[in-house]
């Protein structure tokens, strides 16, 4: 198989970061594949948000109701449609992000923003801009990571299901 098929298949989520910055090349390199993600009719309707600082991270964190990975994170990218966006384009963004981080050894966590209008102000949004999406980033605490893996799998989460496809027979 290819390296890059590979990849895809080995990304996992990881919630548990390090307390570490990330390098600036290796944010600008993330940065860099999320810009490059292909879109719809190539618009392009997309702005990425980097929150790199705790109190930053702790507001965002505050428009969502599963954001401890962002609570932690070196950084996080909230991934903004603009207006005429949609939302297959930012998850393909949001997807990217994550294959770059897992290429540079970098752990990455995407995150659902509930509360839209929270998200909008403490981004500071303008009309007809919306972040419902952003992607945590860190280097991975490996100990903790495997501690909360045992945790989950013990609680009946986890594991891939197989029967995910259908085919259709007209």
């Amino acid at each position: 198989m290819s390296e890059l098929y590979e990849a895809v298949r080995r990304l996992r989520v990881s919630r548990n970061f390090k307390a570490e910055p990330l390098s600036s090349q290796h944010l600008q390199l993330i940065l860099e594949a999320a810009r490059w993600t292909g879109s719809s009719k190539n618009n392009q309707d997309w702005l990425f948000v980097v929150i790199d600082d705790p109190a930053g991270a702790m507001l965002v964190a505050s428009a969502g109701s599963f954001t401890r990975p962002i609570e932690n994170a070196a950084a996080t990218i909230a991934l903004v449609k603009l207006e005429g966006g949609n939302d297959f384009d930012i998850g393909r963004a949001a997807q990217n992000i994550m294959l770059a981080a897992e290429a540079l050894g970098i752990g990455s966590c995407p995150i659902t923003l509930h509360n839209t209008e929270r998200a909008a102000e403490v981004l500071g949004l303008s009309e007809g801009q919306e972040a419902h999406y952003a992607v945590a980033l860190g280097y991975v605490d490996t100990e903790a990571e495997e501690a909360e893996r045992r945790e989950r799998r013990a609680g009946g989460w986890g594991g891939r299901r197989q029967d995910v496809t259908k085919r259709l027979e007209a």
